[in-house]
């Protein structure tokens, strides 16, 4: 049975100097998505930040986050049980691609190389465990990165433009990918983008943020 998760944003408010840069309230069911898109400097990075939990301190933010209707908003970011999927696929490259999957398990995960392998199956990258990170294309590195996200079990999900610098041929592809995923694991998830194609192929309800 897949355990589902809620993520709601309730009176949330950053602002710069004084200045009001992002006010929002949204809920985000399991499996949905919710697009926040907007041109540069809108406040899509900085809402990121203040919700996975390192927002800088040039800023104040005022509101809840809450996961499962627990506050989440004073936690430290490795306690929010929120993953992120960002532009790049940031694998470590002084580990396998089987090491950068375990890295993100919990400890107590049982049979953690099969579960490695299954996972690759999952992907279609069976057999490459042991390959070097370098070694992969753009897409395989995606998609990686993408299965060590969900093998780290989050309860929410936040995607920082993650098909942004793939190939344009790749893009929907994996736009469909992650989205499947997402919503057959049950997490809810937020993307901000400035790709309109991103928002569609995500399938939820957009916010537009402007400047």
């Amino acid at each position: 049975m897949t355990i589902t998760h809620r993520l709601e944003l309730r009176d949330i408010d950053i602002r710069l100097d004084g200045k009001p840069l992002v006010e929002l309230n949204a809920h985000i069911g399991p499996g949905e998505v919710l697009t926040v898109m907007g041109p540069s400097g809108s406040g899509k990075s900085t809402l990121l930040a203040y919700l996975a939990g390192f927002l800088a301190p040039t800023f104040r933010a005022g509101g809840q986050v809450l996961l499962d209707s627990r506050d989440i908003s004073a936690l430290p970011a490795e306690r929010r049980g929120i993953g992120l999927l960002f532009q790049d696929p940031l694998l470590f490259p002084h580990l396998s691609v089987a090491g950068n999957l375990r890295f993100g398990m919990p400890r107590a995960t049982a049979d953690k190389a099969a579960r490695v392998e299954k996972a690759l199956e999952n992907i279609g990258l069976a057999g490459f465990g042991d390959r070097d990170p370098a070694t992969l294309s753009g897409g395989q590195k995606a998609r990686v990165a993408l299965m060590r996200l969900l093998l780290s079990t989050p309860c929410a999900v936040l995607l920082d433009e993650p098909f942004s610098k793939l190939d344009t041929h790749l893009r929907h592809e994996m736009r469909q990918l992650v989205f499947d995923r997402l919503r057959e694991a049950g997490l809810p998830s937020l993307l901000v983008t400035h790709d309109r194609e991103d928002a569609e192929d995500a399938g939820g309800r957009v916010i537009e943020l402007s400047h």
